[in-house]
């Protein structure tokens, strides 16, 4: 084998804190961009001579020309063996499921989640530890430090591998086992999941639509809810991976799944939707004529996960992203057990995971998840819906009313801003947080200020200490607002408005979100100058 060291230069890469790089296919397309990133995380690792790599993504644009350029420098840096998903194919917590399985050192995905495809669309490469989660700071750090000093990268001349067949290719000294990316994970569901229960559902008569937005989560659905499950042919809609998603948005909300939103809002609607995104690692879960809120989704999956085979015996915590409502708070109270507030992003799991400290994970982004994996899994949650549907025997709506009136109900929203002009978004949030001290004790909007902190986390594992991430608004009697900015976007700054209001009342559950969180969106707009400082006038997208 001809290992070959090609000289270059460091690019503008990732930025410090991201888990990964997300960039437009014309910025990775520059030559040696992908090898540059791909040799700065090798040259942040040690100990992987020999070792096994999993590298898979989502089928989108300038996925497997960025696996070919991957193989070959594996090939190069030493690595031993890698395990990749039949034409270039894994979800990311399918990924995570392989890695762990075959106790892999650590994985490459590519995607770039819920952001558009194709030519002009976006791109993305992450790295994800032995444990199969996304490294941990430490290491990402390490890599972005690298990938500003890098000289020189390590490939091989070798023809492309063939992706399209299972089986085992020598290239170089390095073994290639390209495998079915379903395979393994749905082998960790049947151990999860009442898959005769949820058979004998489907035998029932019951209707599903699954939608897959043409992403990656196409082939894992037909495979195990119409293949294994026994739902009728056509339960998952858009289930070929495209490399542009169908020129769609492959973002599980209902102003992106509008096919599935008006299907289950007619006349004749199925009795339970779901939609993924584009890597798989998100859902959204809708009833007939009902939308079940992320923030609640886990809240109503740790209050029954006794009756799911695999958390039979209970769960030792929750933990929850700190924009993510506090319904899941009111579960892990009366179930005894810690509920962990953390940032967003689900590296911040990973550590309470292994540890034990918490069973059910989730964000207010469309994300659930446990410690089956140590990725967020869109397909997870929907089949543990199914198991519940299954066992209690009634609606999505009707498990939710009863939800509520059992442990109150937490209006929620969250409102988006998306392609602000950076300095503006910067300069907004610099203004919140040179006001918070002097918050305390005001009104805003006619609601009496309480609290007001930009949030700050210590892991309760390893002592590390993650600050500025995000500005919390607390008002007396419960309700907060929160603002952060996105990271998942390439091209401006997006605003994320977070709203909360907790409802003890039942006679009061079923008021509009908007109208029930009116004052709050009044007092966002006050406490940080949206409108004039951003131009904007309404959100783009709220959920």
């Amino acid at each position: 084998m001809n290992v070959i060291t090609v000289p270059t230069r460091p690019v503008e890469g990732q930025r410090p804190g991201t888990s990964g790089l997300r960039k437009k296919v014309a910025v990775f397309s520059q030559p040696g961009y992908v090898e540059n990133f791909v040799q700065s995380v090798f040259d942040s690792l040690e100990g992987y001579a020999g070792e096994t790599l999993v590298v898979g993504g989502d089928g989108r644009y300038f996925n497997t020309q960025a696996i070919q350029v991957i193989l070959r420098m594996a090939a190069a840096n030493g690595f031993g063996r890698v395990i990749v998903g039949q034409d270039g194919i894994l979800s990311t917590p399918a990924a995570s499921c392989v890695i762990r399985k075959h106790g892999a050192f650590g994985g490459l995905i590519l995607s770039a989640s819920h952001n558009p495809g194709g030519p002009d669309g976006d791109f993305g490469i992450k790295y994800n530890i032995g444990n199969g989660g996304p490294a941990p700071e430490k290491i990402t750090e390490a890599i972005y430090a690298r990938s500003r000093e890098i000289n020189a990268y390590r490939t091989i001349e070798a023809p492309d591998v063939d992706l399209s067949r299972p089986g085992t290719t020598e290239l170089g000294s390095l073994r290639v086992a390209v495998v079915d990316p379903v395979a393994d994970y749905a082998e960790l569901m049947q151990q999860l999941f009442d898959f005769d229960a949820i058979r004998a559902l489907f035998a029932s008569g019951f209707r599903m639509r699954f939608d897959a937005m043409h992403a990656v989560t196409g082939p894992y659905a037909k495979q195990i809810i119409e293949g294994m499950l026994g739902a009728p042919a056509g339960t998952a809609i858009n289930a070929v991976p495209l490399p542009d998603f169908g020129q769609g948005h492959p973002d599980p909300n209902p102003v992106y799944a509008k096919e599935l939103m008006d299907e289950m809002y007619g006349p004749q609607g199925p009795d339970f939707g779901a939609a993924s995104d584009g890597d798989g690692d998100r859902n959204m879960v809708v009833g007939r004529r009902f939308v079940v809120t992320p923030s609640d989704s886990l809240a109503v999956l740790a209050a029954n996960a006794e009756l799911v085979p695999g958390y039979s015996r209970g769960i030792s915590g929750i933990a929850r992203s700190m924009p993510t409502s506090r319904a899941a708070d009111r579960v892990a109270e009366a179930l005894g057990v810690a509920c962990y507030e953390t940032p967003t992003g689900w590296k911040f799991f990973g550590n309470l995971l292994d540890a034990g400290k918490a069973t059910l994970c989730g964000e207010e982004s469309y994300g659930t998840g446990s410690d089956h994996v140590r990725e967020k899994d869109g397909l997870w949650a929907v089949l543990f819906w199914l198991n519940l549907l299954a066992v209690r025997k009634e609606s999505v709506e009707d498990i939710l009313r009863g939800h509520w009136r059992r442990f109150g109900r937490h209006y929620y929203s969250r409102h988006d801003y998306d392609g602000i002009d950076t300095q503006s978004a910067d300069g907004l949030m610099a203004h919140l947080r040179g006001s918070l001290a002097g918050l305390p004790g005001t009104r805003v909007a006619g609601l009496a200020v309480d609290s007001a902190d930009d949030f700050s986390y210590t892991d309760p594992v390893d002592g590390s200490v993650s600050s500025r991430q995000g500005v919390r608004i607390g008002f007396v009697g419960g309700s907060r607002v929160v603002f952060r900015l996105s990271g998942t976007g390439t091209e401006g700054a997006t605003l994320r408005v977070y709203l909360e209001r907790y409802e003890p009342d039942p006679d009061r559950h079923g008021l509009d979100p908007q109208a029930a969180l009116a004052d709050l969106i009044a007092a966002a707009d006050a406490l940080a100058e949206i409108k004039s400082r951003t131009g904007r006038q309404a959100p783009d997208v709220i959920t």
